[in-house]
């Protein structure tokens, strides 16, 4: 079989209590040129760049050599990381970022935040790629399909998909964590729950793509800077 190209606390305890598991969840878990501050160009996280402004213009040099920096992220994920699918993006500042996403169910059982014991090779493998390029800030965001929990209305199991969602996403970082990774280049940890959806949620296979867990690899300010005194590699 081809390898798949890839690689994102309760918010609601009372209907954690009261509500039984998600039917529909599945095992969640789951450029280089300059540009102006602020410019979106290309393919970003829902509708969102990635990361934040830096709050200064990124010459076309130093663009041009983050650029180059990001397509050795990103050929070393696509070539270690089993069951993640790799992209390129462009993060908040229009520069190169990394997107890998792993399918919740490779990472999670079903309705639990604990990472199976399989998932771990290829995490630790991530956790070396991001040990090894520690001048990349990383973001990283849990996603749910918007089926509802058992014995709960819509509006709990919105909450309870919410959670589960930061839940993963958090559990992702504390094993990087664990696994050498300096907290701080971790930027954003987020649960978007089923707020972003990259499929239809009318099919099981669309639900099946929006479990998922997005990890960002993106140029962090000490990598900018590394740039633009010319020692980026």
């Amino acid at each position: 079989m081809d390898k798949i190209k890839v690689a994102t606390i309760g918010l609601c305890a009372a209907a954690i209590v009261s509500c039984g598991n998600n039917t529909g969840n599945g095992a969640l878990i789951g450029a280089g040129g300059g540009a102006l501050v602020g410019a979106i160009i290309g393919k970003v996280a829902g509708n969102t760049a990635v990361g934040a402004a830096l709050g200064a213009a990124v010459g076309t040099g130093a663009g041009a050599l983050i650029g180059k920096h990001m397509d050795k992220v990103k050929a070393e994920a696509e070539a270690e990381l089993n069951n993640a699918k790799v992209e390129e993006v462009t993060d908040a500042n229009g520069l190169k970022a990394v997107k890998i996403t792993f399918d919740s169910g490779l990472l999670f059982q079903t309705s639990s935040a604990d990472l199976s014991q399989a998932s771990k090779t290829n995490l630790t493998d991530l956790a070396n790629l991001m040990k090894k390029y520690n001048t990349c800030a990383i973001d990283v965001y849990g996603h749910t399909d918007n089926q509802g929990w058992r014995n709960c209305t819509a509006a709990e199991s919105d909450n309870k998909n919410m959670a589960l969602s930061e839940s993963r996403a958090q559990s992702v970082v504390n094993f990087m964590k664990s696994n050498g990774v300096t907290a701080s280049q971790f930027k954003n940890i987020t649960g978007k729950g089923s707020t972003a959806p990259v499929a239809s949620n009318e099919t099981k296979q669309g639900q099946q793509q929006n479990r998922r867990v997005e990890i960002y690899m993106y140029a962090s300010e000490e990598m900018v800077k590394e740039a633009q005194q010319g020692t980026l590699k």
